[in-house]
């Protein structure tokens, strides 16, 4: 880890809420990490510095989205409004109703800047969100396996348009070279990048243009990076051609404070007790796969429609519900929800949903993970 600079992005909106418990698990112990925010203050014993406090003064006056910014930086906390701290729910165009999350896409360009600034020769670059939980473990035993003066951009692959990036909240990897790469390209026309930026509404989407015109190309790299938390990642099916059973998380992604420190908790029982892995099968035997037994209310375990020959049923009962899922014998889990009936082969936990009902039939859940093949070394992305 001497040789990785750790990047925490944020914002004044949620730090206080989500930067502690990081500084009690997974910075802990990281001997070069930085905190980059929208402003400058301190959190507990950490301090995060404000990586818009270049940009001109012309964008922050004219463009809505630095109102959030131009507030906080005249008053502090106390601009801050109800709507500012209100949760947005995300879609397929972000948060487009949270004003901190409107102006995170201004920080990607000047936050790289600033990263090579803050340690120019370091061999690698892990950006991570106050949402994200890093395996260290996992992230030095995969990044060993390249060559860090090549240009690598690790990223758990998505596009807008026709860019192809690299997830924010997902975490991605800058090799020394590809950041300087980037860098270099943005300070030689900031102005460009500024109008570029403006008419984007995904900061990782910006710095994944930026990077390709640099002739930085993005390695796929999920299911290494991620955008799910523990209980809500698919264990079983392919993505990409990909497995995740055998392959070693690197990051998770969406986790509440709460859900940190019990991830936290739980690598370290893991690494005491003498593993020297952590692959995604050793998550759900160890973690998951306990807690879906049972009803569980306000929860969706995000069921899928059953078979054709076992149909969604309109205006059932949570027990004729459970007994559609009990009468195929491929049906591992069922939700319940406004008189409707879900049912799903494939095991998922889930997460907090108002109205809806889950349940599981346990023998099965550990049937279908029984069958999976047993994981003699850990699978990794490289190419």
């Amino acid at each position: 880890m001497d040789d990785i600079l750790v990047v925490l992005k944020t914002g004044v909106t949620e730090a206080r809420d989500k930067v502690p418990v990081h500084l009690e698990t997974t910075l802990r112990c990281i001997p070069h990490y930085v905190i980059f925010s929208d402003t400058d203050e301190h959190i507990g014993q950490a301090q995060t510095y404000d990586v818009l406090r270049d940009m001109p003064l012309a964008l922050r006056e004219t463009l809505p989205e630095f109102d959030l910014y131009n507030r906080v930086r005249a008053t502090g906390r106390g601009g801050l409004t109800d709507t500012d701290l209100t949760q947005d729910v995300n879609s397929n165009f972000g948060k487009q109703n949270n004003p901190g999350w409107k102006l995170d896409k201004w920080k990607f360009l000047p936050m790289v800047n600033r990263t090579r600034a803050a340690m120019p020769h370091a061999k690698w670059y892990v950006f991570m969100e106050a949402d994200t939980y890093p395996v260290w473990t996992n992230l030095v035993t995969w990044l060993a396996q390249f060559d860090s003066n090549r240009p690598y951009y690790l990223g758990n692959q998505m596009q807008i348009g026709d860019v192809l990036f690299g997830h924010g909240g997902s975490g991605f990897v800058l090799s020394q070279a590809a950041l300087a790469a980037a860098d270099n390209l943005w300070q030689s026309n900031v102005a460009r990048w500024d109008e570029f930026t403006a008419g984007q509404w995904a900061g990782d989407c910006v710095l994944g243009q930026l990077l390709n015109e640099a002739g930085v190309g993005l390695l796929w790299a999920w299911p290494h990076l991620q955008r799910e938390p523990p209980g809500e990642f698919d264990y079983f099916n392919e993505g990409y051609g990909k497995k995740p059973w055998c392959y070693a998380p690197v990051a998770f992604h969406h986790l509440t404070p709460e859900e940190v420190r019990e991830l936290a908790e739980f690598e370290q029982r893991w690494r005491a007790a003498g593993n020297s892995r952590l692959l995604y099968a050793d998550v759900f035997q160890n973690m998951v796969k306990g807690k879906m037994s049972g009803i569980r209310e306000d929860w969706d375990s995000h069921g899928e429609a059953g078979p054709e020959d076992a149909p969604v049923m309109e205006a059932i009962s949570m027990v004729e519900c459970r007994s559609l899922c009990v009468s195929d014998a491929k049906c591992v889990q069922y939700v319940f929800a406004e008189g409707r009936c879900w049912t799903s082969p494939m095991p998922k936990l889930g997460a907090p949903r108002e109205g809806f009902t889950s349940g599981w039939l346990s023998d099965r859940v550990a049937a279908v993970s029984g069958m999976e093949r047993s994981c003699r070394r850990a699978s990794w992305v490289l190419d």
